[in-house]
């Protein structure tokens, strides 16, 4: 208990510093204290500064925020469910087919992105779930074929190259317009989440992540063996599918709403790891959640670039602290006991 309080104060202290830093850093520098009274409703000297924090920098911190714990988590739950501390959306294919279902609708509806409607992007959101879950039922049905989890994974890969294969050819017969548009998606963003669409990106984000705490119980029992859970009572069947639902939902409505974002749903559950050295998802699910609420609001730090007005692609950046996390994980093998 003691690791886990002390683990969750660093990360509240880090989420409150890295809040505010997205707030005040950027563009146009704005002082502490005049983010502070717009956030109390006081407003500031200058009106420009209310309009690019609440206009811009505040939606754009949830927007990171919500899709940093929502990616976080779905790799947990996979590496939990698969026993893989490799399993992930993207590892795994299921960002590939939240991908492919996005192309289909961005490539072939008359373009979405700009000025759209909630019921557009609530088409691209069906279109990224359908096209993740079918890769999910995929893995699902391969995981009962085959005993290894490393041949699981490179299934889950190659499912993935499949489901690029198919965008490539979409983008070919695309519009040029369409596909530098769907490029452009591709290279992951917080920043394309206004005002007027935060509502629907915050709904099914927030839905996924009560979601994930209500199958604390189940994922606790699967780590001692699904015939052991299954003599506790619980229905195998029934936590694989909403584990996966759960994973689904977040990983579609992350990927229609911010482009497939990297290394997240990877990296973030070892370090929610290696800061509480346990594998009690009670303690797990919230460190985790708030570990890549933290990350990902590290990153969009990290996409400024001082002195101008342009903004680094986030998946530019997602791998300069995902990729060490991985490989040192790989490395020191003592902090994989945890799918023994």
């Amino acid at each position: 208990m003691g690791n886990y309080r002390k683990a969750y104060w660093i990360l509240l202290a880090a989420f409150v510093i890295l809040f505010l830093g997205n707030l005040v850093y950027g563009a146009v520098s704005i002082p502490v204290n005049e983010v502070l009274s717009i956030l109390a409703g006081k407003g500031a000297e200058k009106e420009s500064w209310n309009m690019i924090v609440l206009n811009s920098r505040l939606p754009q911190c949830i927007t990171a925020l919500l899709a940093g714990a929502g990616l976080a988590i779905s790799g947990l739950l996979l590496q939990t469910l698969f026993k893989n501390p490799l399993a992930g959306p993207s590892i795994l294919g299921i960002s590939d087919g939240a991908n492919l279902g996005v192309a289909i609708i961005m490539l072939y509806s008359g373009g979405l992105l700009g000025g759209i409607s909630g019921g557009a992007y609530f088409s691209m959101i069906l279109a990224a779930l359908a096209g993740s879950l079918a890769v999910l039922s995929l893995i699902i049905y391969f995981s009962r074929k085959v005993r290894s989890n490393v041949m699981l994974l490179i299934i889950g890969i190659m499912i993935g190259y499949l489901a690029s294969s198919v965008i490539s050819i979409l983008n070919y017969h695309a519009a040029a317009d369409k596909v530098h548009q769907f490029v452009m998606w591709g290279m992951g963003d917080f920043t394309g989440v206004s005002v007027e669409k935060l509502p629907y990106f915050a709904s099914f984000t927030i839905a996924g992540l009560v979601y994930s705490l209500l199958l604390i119980k189940p994922l606790n029992a699967l780590l001692l063996g699904e015939m052991y859970a299954a003599n506790l009572g619980v229905k195998i069947k029934s936590a694989r599918i909403s584990i996966l639902l759960c994973t689904g939902i977040l990983t579609a409505a992350i990927t229609a709403f911010c482009g497939p974002v990297s290394f997240i749903g990877l990296a973030v559950p070892h370090v929610a790891r290696m800061l509480l050295g346990t594998s009690n998802h009670k303690h797990l699910v919230p460190v985790t959640i708030l570990s890549g609420a933290c990350i990902a609001l590290l990153c969009n730090m990290l996409t400024v670039v001082p002195g101008s007005n342009s903004l680094l692609p986030l998946n530019a950046v997602t791998p300069i602290i995902g990729a060490p996390i991985i490989i040192y994980v790989i490395i020191n093998r003592r902090n994989l006991q945890y799918f023994n």
